[in-house]
């Protein structure tokens, strides 16, 4: 399984690494360029102090060409990948954030002319109290604020179907989407605030001569030359939007001459134009297709196994073969975003919603590290021969009722039940907190089942025995069955450790093995411990393992032993 890590996040050609990059320095400007409007709110002097500093940065050399660089190189980029689209059909939310970045030149043009150009060209003083006291209560002003709803709405949905698959981001998702939102309203603030008052201003005939010179106000020719200059530049990127049209419906034309049959295995046969990706393909054909990163090759969810007419497609780019290394991807396996037929081919999807709604990405796997919990009821077999099925479950609920509550309180989890013991997980929002969780959960669990027997031998029936493994690694939690009756679990190599472990407490005589890499994870001491030397059948190496006889008493045991006093009189 792939990592969930911050290395998949640049997976793909050097085009949408560039695209990437170009944008987190646009969304960076931005960011703060809206946090210096809000400022407005307080005071026109804090306002261009931080504008100041801010200008310091992007109108140095570097910062000039850096910004300007991923101004343009995003934008050409974007059109490159429109031009070269084999099909307009396309997710909603992909083709609502294309429209808006097209929108954004028509009304970012007239603001770079107005203030950068002006600057450099008139010796313009392009202060903030200049810019929102001129264009307030006008066209431009609200051609400005509606601006600043559409970068900020496409950048904020470029990031998130960017990091969408990353575990920390969907956790903190609701806190993201409600500063999302408080940025667009905190700049608007403070523009409507320091707009209404600079406005005020620069209409008083005693106030505005003094304003005029602070500013190095424009001559109405310069006016003029700013607004031929705008629609000049407007005229140039509608050309340029107009050519990329063009060439993406010159290319349906051309390609569509020779279409390619492609059948699925378990879908219907369709035709596709030459040139267009598979995934394309089913898009335009109608045909369900899993793509979490939107077909840009940094996941491997759009993978097929091609069954037929592998032999005659062209051979995986260096990224793709990557991207399907990572996964341990037969060598027959293709990603459909990256993969242009043409040559008849049969295909299966490995991830398909059969007409369904695609699954989550929990359904796909994430790798995380955390601590488990396996527990067994001992000798359970022998104590319950003879007895009705019916006393069986009750004894069975009974115990579980004693002894879960311990691992629920911890904040830890129920995986699954496993007939006469279970399996944990602790999902803190760190490995150290997970790790003590665990043992916190098993202190507990021998407190649970030492009053639990208390009331068996009140009842005159025999104690319950127990064997509890306690590990931290590596796991691999992801939705695993059919679809629609999928439940949430847990896989992997730690897993089986943990298991062996549980295993070997009736083999050593002692109620829980505890792995030495979760003592020390959650920050305990452990060189006053006595560890033994584990090999645990299915795991290569030998593991260290502190024995407990009664998980009751950890906590005492993990305690360091103290240090005799040193005799003042010797």
């Amino acid at each position: 399984m792939a990592k969930s890590g911050g290395s998949s996040l640049w997976k793909g050609n050097w085009r949408t690494r560039a695209r990437i990059f170009s944008g987190l320095v646009l969304f960076t400007y931005v960011f703060f360029h809206f946090l210096n409007i809000g400022l407005g709110i307080f005071s026109l002097e804090i306002m261009e102090s931080f504008q100041d500093i801010r200008q310091a940065v992007h109108r140095s050399v570097l910062g000039t060409t850096l910004l300007y660089g991923a101004l343009f190189t995003h934008m050409g980029l974007a059109l490159y990948r429109l031009a070269r689209r084999r099909t307009l059909k396309m997710p909603t939310w992909e083709a609502f954030q294309i429209i808006l970045g097209i929108l954004i030149p028509l009304f970012l043009t007239a603001h770079i002319v107005h203030t950068r150009m002006a600057n450099d060209f008139f010796g313009l003083n392009d202060r903030m109290g200049y810019l929102v006291g001129l264009i307030w209560d006008s066209a431009s002003g609200w051609n400005q604020a509606l601006l600043l709803l559409i970068t900020w709405t496409h950048g904020c949905m470029g990031l998130h179907f960017w990091l969408r698959t990353q575990g920390w981001w969907r956790k903190f998702l609701p806190i993201l989407i409600s500063l999302a939102t408080l940025i667009p309203a905190w700049a608007l603030t403070g523009f409507m605030i320091q707009g209404r008052a600079q406005k005020a201003l620069l209409s008083d005939p005693e106030t505005f001569p003094a304003l005029a010179e602070r500013y190095n106000w424009l001559s109405p020719e310069q006016f003029g030359v700013l607004l031929e200059t705008t629609n000049r530049n407007l005229l140039i990127f509608a050309a340029i939007v107009a050519l990329t049209l063009i060439t993406h419906l010159t290319r349906r034309y051309v390609i569509r001459r020779g279409a390619v049959p492609i059948r699925y295995v378990s879908g219907p046969e369709i035709k596709g134009q030459r040139g267009m990706t598979l995934l394309e393909m089913s898009r335009a054909n109608g045909v369900d297709h899993m793509a979490l990163c939107g077909g840009r090759g940094r996941c491997t969810t759009c993978r097929v196994i091609i069954e037929d007419g592998a032999d005659l497609l062209h051979p995986p780019s260096p990224e793709e073969a990557a991207s399907l290394a990572a996964v341990n991807a037969p060598p027959n396996a293709r990603l459909a975003c990256q993969l242009r037929p043409t040559e008849p081919a049969t295909v299966l999807q490995v991830f398909r919603s059969d007409g369904r709604r695609a699954r989550a990405h929990q359904s796909l796997g994430e790798e995380r590290r955390m601590a488990i919990l396996f527990l067994d009821m001992r000798s359970f077999t022998a104590r319950t021969t003879g007895q009705l099925p019916y006393d069986v479950v009750f004894l069975l609920n009974r115990f579980f009722d004693a002894i879960v509550p311990s691992i629920t309180g911890a904040g830890g989890t129920v995986d699954k039940y496993l007939g006469d013991g279970l399996l944990a997980v602790f999902e803190q929002g760190n490995e150290a907190d997970s790790a003590q969780a665990a043992l916190d959960a098993a202190a507990g669990i021998g407190a649970a089942l030492a009053t639990f027997n208390q009331t068996l031998k009140a009842e005159k029936a025999p104690p319950v025995a127990i064997g509890i493994g306690l590990h931290l690694g590596t796991l691999v939690m992801g939705e695993i069955g059919a679809a629609d009756n999928a439940p949430r679990t847990i896989i992997g190599d730690t897993v089986n450790a943990t298991s062996r472990l549980e295993g070997k407490t009736k083999e050593l005589a002692v109620e829980a093995l505890i792995s030495e890499e979760l003592l020390k994870t959650a920050g305990h001491d452990t060189g006053h411990l006595s560890f033994v030397e584990l090999d645990l059948r299915g795991v290569a190496d030998p593991m260290a393992a502190l024995p407990v006889t009664k998980a009751a008493k950890l906590s005492q045991l993990l305690q360091p032993k103290p240090v005799n006093p040193v005799n003042s009189d010797a």
